[in-house]
């Protein structure tokens, strides 16, 4: 009985250290993202950390992925970030949410349908709540009436928002299933009790593509957006 209990303690342990390990690895690709590219329109910026952070909201849990939201958001305020303490609850809130929503829906549908309707729940109730945060936060930023902010809302922050959903959403499409797929040939992760059709996965990755490819062209004509590449101001 003893000999029973201590090796289902071990193997808890030992399944808590590989989530650990997976989830450093993650978020230190999560910051090199951020660290690396971003696109930049009017004041805004966005990076592609939180499809990297939403692969592990789909791996562990939505705790897991906001958590990780939060540390990473840390990281980037203490290393690099110039916006201050707006910028970080800002970035901090904006991963909480995305990361939280795909990571609720998928824990409870474990799916590739599930998968695509966490990612586009997670677009609009990230856009809504920081369509909000930019009404209540933003004001104290840029020194500025929040009659001014609001007048934003059609023409950069609902678009910017919207878009930039679509952007994590559709490369946490993409990378998910190479991610995971990796993690299982090196022991990292549990094979998983439903396997996705290499057909379906291709389709959904081309839709992907699709997606990101016009979301982008959106950036970066319609708002006049551009990109910003290792840091660059």
């Amino acid at each position: 009985m003893w000999g029973f209990y201590f090796w289902g303690g071990y193997m808890a342990q030992k399944t808590n250290l590989k989530k650990l390990s997976v989830t450093a690895m993650l978020c230190a690709l999560a910051y090199i993202c951020m660290f690396v590219f971003k696109f930049k329109a009017g004041f805004l910026t966005f990076d592609l950390k939180d499809a990297v952070l939403t692969v592990v909201a789909f791996l562990y849990g939505p705790i897991y992925g906001m958590t990780s939201a939060v540390l990473v958001a840390l990281l980037e305020f203490v290393t690099v970030s110039d916006t201050g303490v707006y910028g970080l609850l800002m970035n901090a809130l904006s991963s909480v949410v995305f990361t939280g929503t795909c990571g609720v829906i998928y824990k409870y549908r474990r799916t590739l349908l599930g998968a695509i309707m966490g990612g586009v729940s997670a677009v609009f109730a990230m856009t809504a709540v920081m369509l909000v945060a930019n009404i209540f936060i933003t004001p104290f930023y840029m020194g500025v009436g929040r009659d001014e902010v609001a007048s934003m809302i059609p023409t950069l922050l609902l678009p910017f928002n919207l878009l930039k959903g679509i952007v994590n959403a559709a490369i946490t499409m993409i990378i998910y299933k190479p991610i995971t797929s990796a993690l299982k040939r090196v022991g990292l992760s549990a094979p998983s009790a439903k396997k996705t059709d290499v057909e379906k996965f291709i389709l959904l990755a081309i839709g992907a593509i699709t997606l990101l490819v016009i979301a982008v062209l959106v950036i970066l004509f319609m708002l006049n957006g551009e990109f910003q590449m290792f840091g660059s101001k």
